[in-house]
């Protein structure tokens, strides 16, 4: 089972990424799960969002506390929030940054993989908008290998309509594509 947390703000779409890639999971004969945690947050506020995904059928249902990936839509809630908090040390976390030197690890006390992308950028380039969610899941799977991109269209489609559908599935394969791994452990 490949567990993974997400992290962003209201209104990015933290919530949608898990429950697009679980729908996408479970058409291809996987079982999965997505929920959010959240309170009384607005727009803006701190939100997480789960997935699971397995070959098995999945038993548990409680938040994800040690992931095997975490995700960070909003790389400004790095200051206040320890999104590594419980990552398995074989984990990945996938950051919305387009290059973070060894420093940037420790500074967020992460010695993992890494992923980056600067999906502000696709977003803003290929959406119009900063809303960063389809483009962080190019990260992901590019990261996790859970699914190929072409397998997310026909969810993307539905939950966009074909033509904001289309944008953000381009935006999803740019942003595959230009992410990076760096492996290894920092310091």
């Amino acid at each position: 089972m490949v567990e993974v947390r997400f992290h962003g703000r209201g209104g990015q779409g933290a919530v949608t990424s898990a429950e697009l890639v679980a729908q996408a999971a479970i058409a291809q004969g996987k079982y999965a799960q997505a929920f959010p945690s959240f309170g009384p947050e607005r727009r803006g506020a701190p939100v997480v969002a789960f997935l699971r995904v397995s070959d098995q059928p999945i038993r548990t249902r409680e938040k994800i506390y040690q992931p095997d990936v975490v995700v960070v839509l909003d790389n400004s809630i790095l200051q206040f929030i320890p999104v590594a908090q419980g990552l398995k040390p074989d984990g990945v976390l996938i950051l919305n940054l387009p290059v973070c030197e060894e420093t940037c690890k420790a500074d967020y006390g992460f010695k993992g993989r890494l992923a980056l992308v600067d999906a502000s950028k696709i977003a803003d380039e290929v959406l119009g908008v900063p809303i960063t969610n389809t483009t962080m899941l190019g990260a992901v799977l590019k990261a996790t290998g859970l699914l190929e991109p072409d397998q997310m269209a026909e969810h993307i489609d539905r939950r966009f309509g074909p033509r904001l559908g289309e944008k953000n599935l381009r935006a999803l394969k740019t942003a595959f594509e230009a992410t990076t791994i760096q492996n290894g452990a920092a310091g």
